[in-house]
């Protein structure tokens, strides 16, 4: 099925824009007319077309947490007091700031007014909405609880971003104080340290060995800095290339959470967010195999998401899910223990959520003691690169008083 964009005016005479998928341009233009639509503009949005910058630029458009935290609520709202989901939608589009988020509105309410589906109308929107949010909209609608699926939507997504926050935040800091103690090495190596060439050239004498080294490091610096830029930004891209494979991203993954404090931080962010986002999903009336379907696949990490289809092999045959859990050895036997409680007494949606309200502080303490961590460590190894370059800068001044003491 190919895509369309389309600009169109309504009954109302309201111009409106969106997106339609349709096997032909012409099944697309009937598909519009049968909406009472006057078609203004028609045209086929081909797969990676598009400028090849705006695709590259961090900076563009899109649909943020915020966004749909607000728009989750306001229509969980709407439809509570009776409005019918197309008029909410309607509503919401006077409220929404983000021009992205309204073109994906409108596509998902001409869809609804064809007869689709809402939680198939939000699958269009990938982007905008994960295939968590649509299995919750999904349920909410063959359970006819939207507006309680919505406003545990919001509360989810709060969380999740109130956890990204921490992850980054704690992140965010050190990588600062290392880009900064950086430069500053780069720019003693390269534009303070050649101005000491030609004064350490009058002395005479052979310069002390640490002095010769520091130079010659310079020197290099100097002369293949815009060479040895090339070199981590390969390095980036070559990783990034491979992550993209199952095989690299299973073991970049897999590395990730060996490594020491970090690790355990990464770990602990996996059981909150799977944890939340399954306590969630049983809640709202998903079924176990798709729920664990769908938390794998939002998982964000290659040996979790593993760990969790084993999960789900296990209960698909009529198992516990808690012994494939703990054979992955990422999930504490804490959390096991709860979990399987949680099975045997036929409460795992509580259990659940009580292991990420758990979690969610114990991540919270793992930030800030790696915080406290990183800051002394950063600033101790600050310290001994100066250090040694200034040593180095003065062994030479301490060389030449003994000459003079000497003559």
């Amino acid at each position: 099925m190919a895509q369309y964009k389309y600009t169109a005016r309504n009954v109302a005479g309201k111009t409106i824009e969106g997106m339609i998928e349709a096997p032909i341009q012409r099944s697309a233009a009937d598909k519009l007319r049968s909406q009472r639509f006057t078609v203004m503009s028609l045209n086929e949005v081909k797969a990676g077309s598009g400028n090849f910058l705006t695709r590259l630029n961090p900076f563009k458009p899109s649909v943020t947490s915020k966004d749909l935290v607000v728009f989750s609520r306001q229509l969980a709202t709407l439809v509570s007091a009776g409005v019918p989901i197309v008029q909410g939608l309607n509503i919401l589009s006077e409220q929404i700031q983000s021009a992205v988020f309204r073109q994906v509105k409108s596509g998902i309410r001409t869809d609804i007014e064809s007869g689709i589906a809402i939680a198939d109308a939000m699958k269009k929107h990938p982007h905008a909405f994960s295939e968590l949010y649509v299995s919750m909209i999904r349920a909410g609608e063959t359970g006819g609880v939207l507006d309680a699926i919505l406003e545990r939507l919001s509360s989810y997504l709060e969380g999740a971003e109130e956890l990204r926050g921490k992850v980054k935040g704690a992140m965010v800091y050190p990588l600062v104080i290392s880009c900064v103690a950086g430069s500053v090495t780069l720019f003693l190596l390269i534009a303070v340290i050649p101005t000491f060439k030609n004064v350490f050239a009058s002395f005479g004498g052979e310069l002390p060995l640490p002095t010769r080294i520091l130079l010659a490091i310079s020197d290099f610096l100097r002369h293949n800095f815009m060479y040895l830029m090339t070199i981590p930004i390969g390095i980036f891209y070559g990783i990034k290339k491979w992550h993209k494979t199952e095989k690299g991203c299973t073991f970049i993954d897999r590395q990730l959470i060996r490594i020491p404090v970090i690790g355990d931080l990464l770990k602990k962010v996996a059981v909150s967010k799977f944890t939340r986002t399954l306590g969630t999903l049983i809640k709202s009336g998903v079924p176990i195999l798709q729920a664990l379907d769908t938390v794998a696949k939002t998982s964000g990490n290659k040996v979790v998401e593993g760990a969790i289809m084993k999960a789900r092999e296990s209960i698909r045959e009529g198992e516990k899910i808690a012994d494939p859990l703990k054979a992955s050895g990422i999930f504490p036997p804490m959390v096991i223990q709860m979990i399987s409680v949680g099975e045997e007494t036929g409460n795992l949606e509580i259990m659940l959520t009580k292991i990420a309200d758990f979690y969610d502080q114990e991540v919270d303490t793992a930030v800030k003691a790696m915080t406290s961590l990183i800051e002394p460590v950063i600033i101790c190894v600050m310290g001994v690169v100066i250090g040694a370059i200034v040593i180095c800068m003065f062994l030479p001044i301490f060389q030449m008083s003994s000459l003079v003491d000497k003559h």
